[in-house]
């Protein structure tokens, strides 16, 4: 290929861009960073170039993030072991300890300062700061082999009751916003909160045009070895029967219920992206095919 004809390609890519810029101009999108893609600096870091490239283009981005795997490092560091029930990470003071230095401490830093790295501007904050998001304890029930249903304390583990968009709001003027996914209580304790679920009710908050979840593989897959099986759109009526079938399962569930509460929040669009692919956010925002999955409201 000589260079003119990579210059027409080039040129090809920005005018298919041009109808998604124009249509996602000055319109909220809603990022959720998975522990999987900030545990890989450079994964990372080209991760963040892309949020950079959209907000310069206009697009109001807002990041969410985890941090699981850098937190159960953290707690094995300290001598505490990490306890899960059915993928729910059980929250004591200590472990609570810990999700604050490592959440909305290190792991937020790290990701404002890849934003600045890229030229962009960011600003850290929790759930807790001006009441972001007002929490409560979440009950959770499981049945026992014997099949009988019992209640399990989970400690400091919490689910949204409000989002105050107003705090977002008035920091993405002028910054991307970074948020851990800790909320408050009534009695003002702290509670640990699974970060898809904080993206999908902050944008439904916010009337996001998107919530796009990043994590460690393409999207939702029928062979979860066979990337050539990707369901690259679905619909919110395709979800139970996928389910059912196993086909949606362990870790992909959690994200799944998530883009099911954004679509039913209002949100129009939702997607699954892979983080380890350089500029996946890129290619799927500004392209026709996209490259991971595209979940929408039923007609």
């Amino acid at each position: 290929m000589n260079n003119g004809d990579e210059m027409q390609d080039r040129a090809k890519i920005w005018l298919e861009s041009k109808k998604f810029l124009q249509d996602f101009h000055n319109k909220t999108i809603i990022v959720k960073i998975g522990g999987r893609v900030i545990s890989n600096e450079q994964m990372l870091n080209n991760f963040l170039e892309d949020v950079v490239l959209l907000n310069l283009f206009g697009m109001k981005i807002v990041v969410v993030h985890g941090g699981g795997p850098e937190i159960s490092d953290e707690m094995r560091k300290m001598g505490v072991k990490p306890k899960f029930i059915e993928g729910l990470r059980v929250t004591d003071e200590k472990t609570m300890e810990i999700l604050h230095e490592q959440l909305a401490g290190k792991i937020s830093s790290q990701i404002v300062q890849g934003i600045r790295r890229a030229g962009g501007i960011a600003h850290s904050m929790s759930g807790m700061d001006s009441n972001l998001i007002t929490a409560h304890k979440m009950p959770f029930k499981t049945t026992t082999s014997k099949g009988k249903e019992i209640e399990i304390d989970l400690g400091f583990v919490g689910e949204v009751e409000k989002v105050n968009p107003t705090v977002i709001n008035n920091i993405i003027k002028d910054a991307i916003p970074v948020i851990a996914p800790i909320g408050i209580d009534s009695e003002g304790r702290s509670l640990n909160i699974n970060a898809d679920m904080v993206a999908a009710e902050i944008a439904g908050a916010m009337h996001a045009k998107k919530l796009v979840i990043v994590t460690d593989v393409m999207g939702v897959m029928r062979d979860p070895n066979d990337e050539k099986t990707l369901i690259s759109a679905m619909t919110a009526d395709d979800i139970q029967p996928l389910m059912q079938q196993g086909i949606i399962k362990k870790g992909m569930i959690p994200k799944v219920d998530a883009c099911m509460k954004a679509l039913q929040l209002g949100v129009e669009r939702c997607h699954i992206i892979n983080g380890a692919m350089p500029h996946v956010l890129l290619l799927e925002i500004l392209t026709e095919t996209g490259v991971g999955t595209m979940i929408v409201r039923s007609k």
